[in-house]
């Protein structure tokens, strides 16, 4: 190949900041700026009107991201969370708005009444996928196992995501796991979100007459992680890190970081020693790794990381990424639990999932 070709090769390459451009321009046209300009075509609403519309709503997500990423004040954060709503609401009005299109393709319904059965009922939608945010409920997994000398109850929070989400909402779900009395408390990554998250804002945690089990997931890596390390410490939190601990003769309890690599379960595992004799239970904040510890005589793997997609119809693209999105998962003598999450990350909403706060109650056999 000539230096000429190659030239003209690089040349054709789009350069990073017009593959941004091209990305953003691809999620914001559909979620962002079709909606507000065909609602305000139905609505007859004039073009000035419709721009003042238009600018707030398309770059919403670039004051929440970045602009406002870190902020503190109320009116800031207020300002963050309407942006952050927006983002929940756009998929629910472009699914509404593509059905009504249809409609009205076919006279079935006049453009002013589409409009308005669009809103309504994505404002519907939204209130639900909030209070189904707001609101965490308890799902109980069940089942038996050979390497326990007696039953074993515990809980797991996962994605709590302080920061974006308040310490109102972290004392709400630790006085619901304080309600079931487990042995001991998993919290298996992106517990804070956010750099400077304070020990008060985290001081509920102190409340729990259990051990407190932790793992770190790639949110707490985006942040200051050696310092939230150290203000889990001061709440008497154990952080496992490539750790292990026996909670009790027949309990072991692993630990490894959160890693974008799909052999890190597989290596770390190999730097712990693993009691086979305890029913032991591995914490890794995404679900890869099962068959690493299906090879290593792990028990119970228990993750979270994917929100079961969080808001419809973002979970198929989920289902794209992780061959293990929600739910249980057995490979041989190993399971693998795949939390929908505690909390939420961006939008305090969710459309076909639930906040879950997940209790484990294994039988002795």
């Amino acid at each position: 190949m000539s230096s000429a070709d190659t030239t003209d090769n690089i040349q054709r390459k789009p350069s990073g900041m017009r593959f941004f451009i091209m990305m953003f321009l691809a999620v914001h046209i559909p979620l962002f700026i079709y909606p507000v300009l065909r609602l305000c075509s139905w609505l007859d609403i004039g073009p000035w009107v419709t721009t003042l519309l238009l600018i707030p709503v398309a770059s919403s997500q670039v004051i929440s991201r970045w602009l406002l990423r870190d902020v503190k004040q109320p009116l800031a954060r207020g300002l963050r969370h309407a942006a952050d709503y927006l983002l929940g609401l756009s998929p629910i009005l472009l699914i509404a708005l593509l059905c009504f299109e249809v409609a009205v393709l076919l006279n079935l319904i006049d453009v002013r009444s589409a409009a308005l059965i669009v809103l309504g009922s994505s404002l519907l939608v939204s209130v639900v996928g909030i209070l189904f945010a707001l609101i965490p409920s308890v799902k109980k997994i069940t089942f038996e196992s050979s390497q326990l000398t007696r039953p074993l109850r515990f809980v797991q929070i996962t994605d709590v995501h302080i920061g974006s989400r308040s310490s109102a909402f972290l004392e709400k779900v630790i006085g619901k796991v304080q309600v079931l009395q487990p042995e001991f408390l998993c919290i298996t990554g992106d517990f804070i979100d956010a750099t400077g998250v304070t020990e008060e804002e985290l001081a509920i945690l102190r409340t729990l007459a259990c051990p407190i089990y932790f793992t770190i997931g790639n949110h707490e890596r985006y942040e200051d992680l050696d310092e939230i390390l150290l203000r889990m410490q001061a709440l008497g939190v154990s952080t496992l890190r490539t750790q292990s601990v026996h909670h009790r003769d027949d309990v072991q309890v692993l630990g490894i970081d959160d890693r974008d690599d799909a052999l890190q379960v597989e290596r770390e595992l190999r730097k712990l020693q693993i009691d086979r004799q305890a029913f032991g239970i591995l914490m890794y904040h995404r679900p890869h790794g099962l068959e690493a510890a299906a090879r290593e005589g792990i028990d119970l793997m228990i993750s979270g990381h994917t929100h079961n997609g969080q808001i419809f119809p973002f979970n198929l693209v989920v289902n794209r990424v992780f061959d293990r999105v929600v739910g249980m998962y057995q490979l041989g003598g190993s399971r693998l639990y795949v939390s929908q999450g505690t909390g939420t990350w961006g939008p305090v909403m969710r459309i076909g999932t639930r906040s879950e706060i997940t209790l484990f109650e294994i039988g002795s056999i």
